[in-house]
C-alpha cells in the first residue's frame, strides 16, 4: 500500500541550477541593455559620419576643438543643422526660389544627372514634407496568392488613369505593401476595397509588426484587441 502511495506522488520539480540562473540573468540582461546599447552606438556612428564628411569644409579657427584641446565629436552635426536651416531660409525667399529654378532648368539639360536629382529630389520631397502625406491605415490583403495574408498601408484611393483603367465595380485602393524586416521597399498594388480588411491597429503598430517579422504584436497583453491599447491611451 506504501508502495502504491510513493509511485502515485507527484515529484516535485528540480530547482534550477546555479548555472541554469546565472543564464537566465544574463539574459534577462541582455534584453534590456542591447536595445540601449546599439541605439547609442548607432546615434555616435550616425554623428561621427557626419562629422567626417563637414569638418574638413569647417575653417580651423572656427573648431572648438583649438581651444577646448580635445576633438569634441557632434561638432559637425552642429555645423550642418546650422547650415541646413540657412539654406531652406534663403530657399523660401524670393532670390533663393529664383535661384533654385535657374539651377533646376540647367540640370534638366544633362540627361544623366536630370535622372537621378529629379528622383532623389522625389524622394526628399516625400520623406522630409511637412504636409500631411502618411498612410491613411493599416490592412490585410491577399498576397503574393488567395489564402495568403500579408500586412499593407492604405496610401488613398486611385484616381485618374488607374482608376479609369481598372474595370471593376468596387472602388479600386493604392496599397503600399512593405517587404520584412525593411519596411522602406515593397511593392505598390492597386486592389478592390471589397478585397481589403482594414485593421483597427495605428500604422505604427503594423510597421513596428512587419519589422520584427511578427515578434511584437501591439497590445502585448492582449493581441486580439489591438484596439483596448488605443483606447486606453
Amino acid at each position: 500500500m506504501l508502495l502504491d502511495d510513493l509511485e502515485t506522488e507527484p515529484k516535485k520539480p528540480r530547482k534550477p541550477g546555479l548555472f541554469a540562473r546565472m543564464r537566465g540573468n544574463f539574459l534577462a540582461g541582455l534584453v534590456v541593455i542591447a536595445p540601449i546599447g546599439l541605439t547609442m552606438w548607432f546615434i555616435w556612428s550616425i554623428v561621427g559620419w557626419i562629422d567626417s564628411w563637414v569638418l574638413p569644409f569647417v575653417p580651423y579657427h572656427y573648431r572648438p576643438e583649438q581651444y577646448v584641446g580635445i576633438n569634441l565629436r557632434g561638432v559637425g552635426v552642429a555645423f550642418f543643422l546650422l547650415f541646413t536651416m540657412v539654406v531652406g531660409w534663403m530657399g523660401k525667399g524670393f532670390l533663393g526660389r529664383s535661384f533654385l529654378r535657374w539651377g533646376e532648368s540647367l540640370v534638366d539639360r544633362m540627361p544623366v544627372v536630370r535622372s537621378i536629382y529629379n528622383g532623389l529630389k522625389q524622394i526628399a520631397e516625400t520623406v522630409f514634407s511637412q504636409r500631411e502625406t502618411s498612410f491613411e491605415k493599416a490592412c490585410l490583403v491577399e498576397y503574393p496568392r488567395r489564402g495568403i495574408w500579408a500586412i499593407a498601408f492604405i496610401s488613398t484611393s486611385a484616381k485618374g488613369e488607374i482608376d479609369a483603367s481598372i474595370s471593376v465595380e468596387n472602388e479600386i485602393m493604392s496599397i503600399f505593401l512593405p517587404t520584412t524586416p525593411n519596411p522602406t521597399s515593397g511593392f505598390l498594388l492597386f486592389v478592390p476595397k471589397s478585397d481589403v480588411i482594414e485593421l483597427d491597429m495605428t500604422v505604427e503598430d503594423a510597421a513596428k509588426l512587419v519589422i520584427s517579422a511578427g515578434l511584437v504584436y501591439p497590445n502585448k497583453d492582449d493581441p486580439t484587441s489591438p484596439a483596448k491599447a488605443l483606447a486606453a491611451q
